[in-house]
């Protein structure tokens, strides 16, 4: 499986003040880094799902707003509502059609406590029954025309929404809209969008499907850890998702199973629906990092489970395996392994070894990686640390290479 970039638009929205308000996040094409939009479905999913799981949310929106277009479809998905209330603003796009039942998922959302705006509108009677519900109007300077924007405002403002004004090129269209007392402003007078790029290791659809038929039946909670073990590109996109969703979250990650229990699964359900619109990926496994990543994770897990330690730490093998897990998140993202490590809310101990190879996990990460280079001669010390040897070692890893076969041949 070959790397793939993929690219998300990030364009700026300021105040009266211009101070930053938000950013509007736009779907772009891997291959020509604009819109390109063919399927408005797959590219609304697709900002929302890397937003979440591939950047996070506090990575590409800090303390600010996130405007994230929506088509009809994915506005009536359950999925939607994965994403955090006080984080977003849910931008309907121009062909959205005002139906009853458009209108009455508009209203279930704003009891839920999301911000609803209208995307490049102009005045029409049948969207009156929005107007109702909607808290902004976003206003296309070029397809509205500046003689009539007076008359645009003096026709919105009867419902009092806030106004934005979009595609503000000049000062002379700025002054002008903040004097007919628009709110927010977007355009190239601003800035122009900035592209944020990164590395996708995909995660195959059919792993996906397994996952959501899991979620759905409530499997127990050791069945879908060993369907993230099985698929560590999952795991990546779930520690992710936890920093995303659970804003404020205070306490550190400290297992696999404590990740799937913070967000709970009706919220993971919520993930996966999403990863289905737009994901189109046949198998995400087959990368060899992801194969070493996860053999190395286990065979940090059976050590640890053998140390004395273990026993009064219930959760010190899966931290190890943790460990082993995000040993190479740096390399098959091609980013620093403090870029993957700072938003992800890890346990200490984890973080150390990551960032460091410090601390009793650190100490483990370094022998495995030495174990894998054959660098035997260098590791006798560690070895006793341990209470490992050449012969007890042998056992444990015909032991992890049976689960790593196992975990393929369920893939």
């Amino acid at each position: 499986m070959a790397d793939e970039k993929f690219f998300l638009g990030r364009q700026p929205i300021l105040d009266r003040a211009q101070r930053l308000f938000g950013f509007e996040l736009l779907f772009r094409s891997a291959d020509t880094l604009h819109a390109n939009v063919t399927d408005y479905l797959q590219a609304s999913a697709s900002v929302i799902f890397d937003a979440l799981s591939s950047f996070g949310f506090s990575e590409i929106l800090g303390k600010h707003k996130g405007f994230i277009n929506v088509n009809a479809d994915v506005l009536m998905s359950d999925a939607i509502e994965l994403l955090p209330v006080e984080k977003v603003v849910i931008e309907l796009l121009e062909h959205v059609p005002v139906t009853d039942t458009i209108i009455e998922r508009c209203r279930d959302l704003k009891r839920k406590g999301f911000a609803i705006a209208l995307d490049d509108h102009i005045y029409d009677p049948v969207y009156e029954p929005l107007y109702e519900v909607v808290d902004i109007i976003k206003i296309d300077l070029l397809r509205t025309g500046m003689e009539n924007l007076a008359s645009e405002v003096k026709q919105l403002r009867r419902w009092k929404p806030k106004l934005l004004a979009e595609k503000v090129e000049t000062n002379e269209q700025y002054e002008e809209c903040a004097r007919l007392g628009f709110s927010y402003f977007q355009g190239y007078y601003f800035a122009r969008p900035t592209v944020l790029t990164r590395t996708r290791v995909d995660v195959g659809r059919l792993a996906i499907v397994k996952l959501f038929n899991q979620l759905v039946a409530e499997v127990e909670i050791a069945e879908l850890e060993q369907t993230f073990k099985q698929n560590p590109n999952l795991i990546l996109n779930l520690l992710r998702l936890v920093n995303s969703v659970s804003v404020g979250l205070k306490e550190r990650i400290t297992t696999l199973r404590h990740a799937i229990m913070v967000i709970g699964y009706h919220q993971l359900r919520r993930w996966a629906m999403m990863a289905l619109f737009t994901n189109n990926a046949k198998s995400g496994g087959d990368n060899p990092l992801l194969v070493l990543a996860v053999t190395r994770a286990r065979l940090m897990e059976l050590i640890v489970a053998e140390q004395p330690a273990a026993q009064g730490d219930r959760d010190y093998p899966d931290r190890a395996f943790m460990t082993g897990i995000l040993s190479l998140a740096d390399v098959l993202l091609k980013v620093s392994m403090d870029e993957v490590v700072t938003p992800l809310n890890l346990d200490e101990d984890v973080r150390q070894a990551l960032l460091d190879r410090e601390g009793e996990l650190g100490i483990l990460l370094s022998l495995v990686e030495r174990i894998e280079q054959e660098e035997f001669d260098s590791i006798s010390p560690l070895f006793e640390r341990f209470s490992l040897s050449m012969k007890n070692l042998g056992p444990v890893q015909i032991e992890v290479c049976n689960w790593v076969n196992r975990m393929d041949e369920l893939a």
